[in-house]
């Protein structure tokens, strides 16, 4: 059990400028996600693709802006706790809210942001038996780094935009000492010509490969996996031998056990106040993609301007006594001071 403050569920971009807002207001956050790191849908989804419309940024990855973001929030200290999927949220008798993920922990919070994209988003698993017992050994569902699989014999199961992105970067990661495999149904890919074009040239290369087939069956020796029996494009099973297999079958966003949190809900959106991002739940905010009022639209930025009034609307209800007129960042010694830009103490 741990007690907090301010709970994010959710740390894509508008979860980390919630954190960002609240440190802003003298609030320390705890952050739950789902994924095993920060960035949400923009890492997962599209981490190499260039965003234009983020204020005063022309033009930036996913990543880039991610990792802008954590830099942003990283004098405030947030407390993160990435892998923990929410499963249970309970009003306690003193009004705070207990909440409970499914891998066992638990956080009483005296304000909880929702900030969880249009979901948690889930990898699409390959469903095979017994590959449970493999599960982040030697096979791995989310994205993992290039580096990770150095020196081994990878394949990738996929046939979408980001298998393609990930075998090219394993493949020149590894520098072409060792061929990766990438595993689809057939040879026609959900992706850009150019990176096509690519995935060809390493092909051509001998740094990459193609199978096409699907996964039937695991290939076990001394509790280990030695590869997966596939069935080919001829209808005939082959074996194919591996030390680590990557999937990459897309996610899925869920709405999950937030639908039944008694949360007032429109399309598998949580309504809010425009005004504060108030649910109908007291001491609860959603913001970004998972909230909805009349005339929201699904963007970045109007995420960073829901978190900016959910912020406020949570310092006025846990600090009352604080209450007074808006600080500014380029005048307020007391932000500064937060922020670590400031040796002057701040003025009462």
């Amino acid at each position: 059990m741990t007690e907090t403050e301010a709970l994010v569920i959710g740390a894509g971009p508008t979860g980390l400028f919630q954190v960002f807002q609240l440190g802003l207001l003298g609030i320390h956050a705890q952050v739950l996600d789902a994924l095993p790191q920060a960035g949400g849908q923009v890492t997962q989804l599209y981490p190499d693709k260039l965003i234009y419309d983020i204020p005063a940024v022309p033009a930036c990855t996913g990543r880039e802006l991610v990792d802008r973001l954590l830099q942003q929030v990283q004098p405030f200290q947030p407390t993160w706790h990435f892998g923990h999927a929410v499963s249970t949220l309970a009003q306690q008798a003193d009004g705070r809210w207990l909440v409970g993920t499914t891998q066992g922990f638990e956080c009483l919070a005296r304000s909880v942001f929702i900030a969880a994209g249009v979901g948690a988003f889930e990898p699409r698993r390959l469903k095979v038996p017994g590959i449970e017992a493999h599960e982040g050994l030697q096979v791995f569902h989310h994205r993992q780094q290039p580096a990770r699989f150095a020196g081994q014999r990878l394949v990738i199961v996929g046939g979408d935009e980001l298998a393609l992105e990930q075998a090219i970067a394993c493949a020149l990661a590894h520098n072409m000492s060792l061929p990766v495999t990438l595993l689809h149904r057939r040879r026609a890919f959900q992706a850009p010509a150019e990176l096509v074009a690519q995935f060809d040239a390493l092909c051509d290369q001998g740094a990459l490969r193609f199978v096409a087939g699907q996964v039937t069956s695991l290939i076990e020796a001394d509790g280990r996996l030695a590869g997966v029996q596939i069935l080919n494009a001829e209808g005939q099973h082959e074996p194919l031998l591996l030390d680590a297999l990557q999937v990459m079958l897309g996610l899925s966003p869920k709405l999950g056990p937030l639908a039944d949190w008694g949360l007032a809900l429109e399309r598998k959106q949580v309504l809010v106040d425009p005004a504060t991002c108030a649910t109908s739940l007291p001491g609860i905010y959603a913001v970004g993609d998972i909230n909805h009022y009349p005339g929201k639209k699904r963007l970045i930025l109007c995420g960073f301007h829901e978190a900016t009034l959910a912020a406020h609307a949570a310092a006025e209800l846990l600090h009352p006594e604080r209450a007074g007129a808006l600080q500014y960042t380029s005048s307020s010694t007391l932000l500064q001071q937060r922020l670590g830009v400031a040796s002057a103490p701040p003025k009462p």
